[in-house]
């Protein structure tokens, strides 16, 4: 497993924790010419999101190959999830088809790169997004990869799972389809998303207060969202389990209640969950929620002025 980044402070971060140019991928959008050179001098895969950005590639380091990301969105119907459309015309991303095909030197292009999606379950989606690309890589000479970006989905609950068996079967189809195509072994690159350790982690907080209401308890603890960001940035679906321990043991009781468990800012939007059935909690209970290894420490905000989580690694 190598990385994907797209900025220059974790593109400095994936070096500091000792991956080199070939493991890391570098795709964003608008970039700058400051981040472009930065990039290139690290030595790293960069894929270009629009023909502007490849001018100004092609510019600054003439002959140099590089890679490009592909809306092929008008040949499928784009897949609409809850962080948006990434394909077709009402998505920012990538070249279009018609960009695509005014490239004027389409031998400088090393790769190619799709942005499916996030949190997707269909496997068909995925498949007929790729035969797309691939219907693309006959038009590329010098290819030399496919980064297949997007998300697979991660179910909040539990009640899905992608079938991975079957995706593997497709997509090696696939690659085995355009290897041939070329003529060699085009390598395989993927995005899986937050499925990589979304729920591996665990953000754990203290109670600090309670408040007893008609049919609900509202439980305050000692954090805020802007440090557990999930729930505020994804209110409608954000859903991690929570577990109450007091005196090292979990708690456990027949007698819940609807909670609201919020932080300790005034911001209206503080709210971790109001979803939760509980027993009744107290001050000092430890409060765990689950599924919480993305979103996590790396998107604190200062905003409100709560430090950055302590973060433990077992």
């Amino acid at each position: 497993m190598n990385i994907f980044v797209n900025s220059l402070l974790h593109l400095e971060a994936a070096y500091e924790a000792g991956y080199r140019k070939h493991e890391i991928i570098f795709t964003a959008s608008a970039l700058s010419e400051k981040t472009m050179k930065s990039a290139h001098n690290y030595g790293v895969q960069v894929n270009l999101d629009s023909p502007n950005q490849l001018s100004q590639w092609l510019k600054l380091f003439p002959g140099e190959s590089v890679g490009i990301r592909c809306n092929i969105g008008d040949n499928v119907t784009p897949y609409s999830t809850h962080a948006g459309v990434f394909l077709g015309k009402d998505s920012r991303l990538g070249f279009t088809l018609d960009e695509i095909e005014q490239i004027a030197d389409k031998s400088i292009i090393k790769g190619l790169h799709l942005y499916v999606g996030t949190d997707i379950f269909e496997i068909d989606y995925f498949i007929n997004c790729y035969k797309e690309l691939v219907k693309l890589a006959a038009g590329f000479p010098n290819l030399e990869y496919l980064n297949l970006g997007g998300g697979f989905g991660l179910s909040e609950n539990g009640d899905k799972q992608l079938d991975f068996d079957e995706y593997n079967v497709q997509v090696t189809k696939l690659m085995n389809e355009v290897s041939l195509q070329k003529g060699k072994s085009i390598k395989l690159i993927l995005e899986p998303g937050r499925i990589i350790g979304g729920n591996a982690g665990y953000f754990v907080c203290n109670v600090t207060d309670v408040k007893n209401r008609p049919g609900k308890q509202l439980v305050g603890v000692n954090a805020s969202t802007v440090q557990f960001s999930r729930p505020l940035l994804y209110p409608e679906i954000a859903n991690h389990p929570v577990a109450v321990i007091r005196d090292g043991i979990p708690l456990l009781s027949d007698e819940t209640h609807p909670t609201t468990i919020y932080g300790c800012s005034t911001y209206s939007r503080d709210i971790f969950t109001n979803k939760a059935v509980l027993p009744d909690l107290k001050i000092g209970d430890i409060v765990v929620f689950s599924n919480a290894g993305s979103y996590c420490g790396s998107s604190h905000m200062l905003f409100l002025g709560f430090p950055k989580p302590e973060e433990y690694f077992v």
